[in-house]
């Protein structure tokens, strides 16, 4: 196992161990992966760690219930509880405040750290992010269903993109592999079971709450999501009041992967300016 890139640091928070991974120096900026099969903090951000740690302190936690993070008995995974997790993870590295990139479900839990706990945000960015309502999506049914298969994996990957973009076979053997680990599946299983609308809906603050974050935000999706629509990243951008929206055509939900170099870019040069 010591030789598995998906394991990094380990740090304590509320008595359990936390995997998360750790590059660069600076401002801090803590990376929140999506809700997908197999994820962990590296899977999701392999490519932008290495981008952001040239000017920037990066920290990729597998939040809990997910990764290789240790899952606590009788945890209740909800929105208010990754809240305080989160919150949990930072004070235990001693990060009073940082800016936050959420992917999917990461992106909507950055949106809600942002209206509880202003004071520990300084900027943000969500990606694909769902935190505004929107009908369950056949994608993103596929996700949470996910049964474990290689093929079932692969499948999950093409939902993921845009069809010009090619996941590559290492890419889905590391997530079909973290996702057959002995008891991931009955963990993920409990994460976002049935009724699975109402699952999505409690990761929504309501708009009015929503409209009253005064952290800079930026709000970026790809077009042809089939996960998570991309109108609501326009309805989010609509609502915060300091923001930017940026639409990439021609990808899917994974625009870390699909457009690494620009969507690096845009994020560095979102947190650098003044």
């Amino acid at each position: 196992m010591s030789d598995n890139p998906e394991l990094g640091k380990t740090v304590k928070v509320n008595g359990y161990g936390v995997n998360y991974q750790e590059q660069g120096e600076g401002d801090t900026v803590i990376l929140i992966h999506g809700s997908g099969p197999g994820v962990t903090g590296f899977a999701n951000w392999r490519l932008l760690i290495p981008a952001l740690a040239q000017k920037f302190h990066v920290l990729a936690p597998d939040i809990v219930g997910f990764g290789y993070t240790e899952h606590p008995k009788n945890f209740e995974y909800n929105l208010d509880n990754w809240i305080a997790f989160t919150m949990g993870f930072m004070d235990a590295l001693g990060i009073e405040k940082a800016h936050f990139v959420g992917n999917s479900f990461g992106g909507a839990l950055s949106l809600a750290i942002a209206a509880k706990h202003p004071n520990r945000v300084a900027k943000f960015v969500m990606m694909g992010a769902a935190g505004i309502h929107f009908d369950m999506t056949e994608g993103l049914r596929k996700v949470w269903g996910y049964q474990p298969s290689f093929a079932a994996m692969r499948d999950l990957m093409n939902v993921f993109t845009h069809e010009n973009f090619k996941v590559s076979d290492e890419i889905v053997e590391s997530r079909y592999q973290a996702s057959m680990r002995p008891g991931y599946q009955e963990a993920y299983q409990s994460l976002f079971p049935e009724p699975m609308q109402e699952k999505l809906d409690a990761l929504c603050l309501p708009e009015e709450e929503i409209a009253k974050i005064t952290n800079p935000a930026l709000v970026i999706h790809g077009r042809e999501d089939v996960i998570v629509p991309y109108q609501c990243s326009i309805r989010a951008h609509e609502l915060l009041k300091h923001s930017e929206l940026h639409i990439y055509g021609e990808c899917g939900h994974w625009t870390m992967f699909e457009k690494a170099a620009p969507f690096a870019t845009l994020v560095e040069n979102f947190f650098l300016q003044p």
